[in-house]
């Protein structure tokens, strides 16, 4: 069995799915966001192949921020999950470059350090 331990994949998605008051100020909430993604646990651990149905979770969430408070309620909900968590550079980057690899353009790095009052 595979250990999470240090992990940001798997941390991330665990502290969101143990956390339901995490909810954003907007239309999307954490608890949304963690069933929409959790089938990208698997590539944030291991890197490889990106699922579909990752992909397809991460474009829902995307598309459906629709304003400005929506964008930020993401971003935030994305730092408070990884803010404080022992992460590996590889799965900060595996975070930061799935959005990419389903073909999302977002207009920030998924980083523990990103100001998302500043994300329109």
């Amino acid at each position: 069995m595979a250990s999470c331990g240090g992990l940001v994949g798997c941390s991330v998605l665990i502290y969101i799915m143990m956390v339901p008051g995490l909810q954003a100020q907007a239309a999307l909430s954490c608890g949304v966001m963690k069933s929409d993604v959790s089938p990208c646990i698997f590539y944030l651990l291991f890197g490889g192949h990106v699922s579909s149905s990752c992909c397809n979770g991460v474009q829902t969430i995307f598309s459906s921020a629709q304003t400005t408070l929506d964008r930020r309620s993401i971003c935030n909900c994305l730092k408070s999950a990884i803010d404080g968590i022992p992460y590996s550079n590889a799965n900060l980057r595996r975070a930061a470059e799935l959005p990419g690899k389903c073909g999302v353009n977002i207009p920030y790095k998924i980083s523990p350090s990103i100001d998302c009052n500043g994300v329109n």
